[in-house]
């Protein structure tokens, strides 16, 4: 059975998978560095609703795969995660703050890709099969 999460409005079940990486690879994110972006990951998830599924912290990037709350863009989920794990771990370690210049922590861009049971093919079959007299436009049917 699926895990669908509900709010006053809404079902949903919206997973994805997030990577983002250090500025330059710079391998900076083990021992207790790793483990301090893991605590900020996991205390800004839960500030946003967000749950986290699996995580890995690697010695340059961070893989999250998460179920998101339907009212929270992933690019805004993402620059919380970033902008504060990055304005805390600057303020934390001195050694990173020097190695980083211009208080970037992170690489600018980040990876996702949603993830669910069903696929796309079977979305648009659903789809085509939902009445019976229609007028077709293009990839839109309208009953008539």
């Amino acid at each position: 059975m699926q895990n669908y999460r509900k709010t006053s409005h809404t079902t949903y079940d919206y997973k994805c998978h997030i990577v983002w990486i250090t500025k330059y690879r710079k391998k900076v994110l083990g021992g207790k560095v790793g483990n301090r972006v893991r605590e900020l990951v996991r205390e800004i998830c839960k500030g946003n609703d967000v749950e986290i599924l699996k995580g890995h912290v690697s010695k340059d990037h961070v893989h999250l795969f998460v179920s998101v709350p339907s009212h929270l863009a992933v690019s805004k989920l993402v620059q919380y995660l970033k902008g504060k794990s990055s304005y805390k771990l600057m303020q934390e370690n001195k050694q990173i703050s020097r190695l980083f210049w211009g208080r970037h922590l992170w690489g600018r861009g980040y990876f996702v890709a949603t993830s669910g049971n069903i696929t796309d093919e079977m979305i648009m079959e659903y789809i085509e099969n939902q009445g019976g007299n229609e007028k077709e436009d293009g990839e839109f049917t309208t009953v008539e």
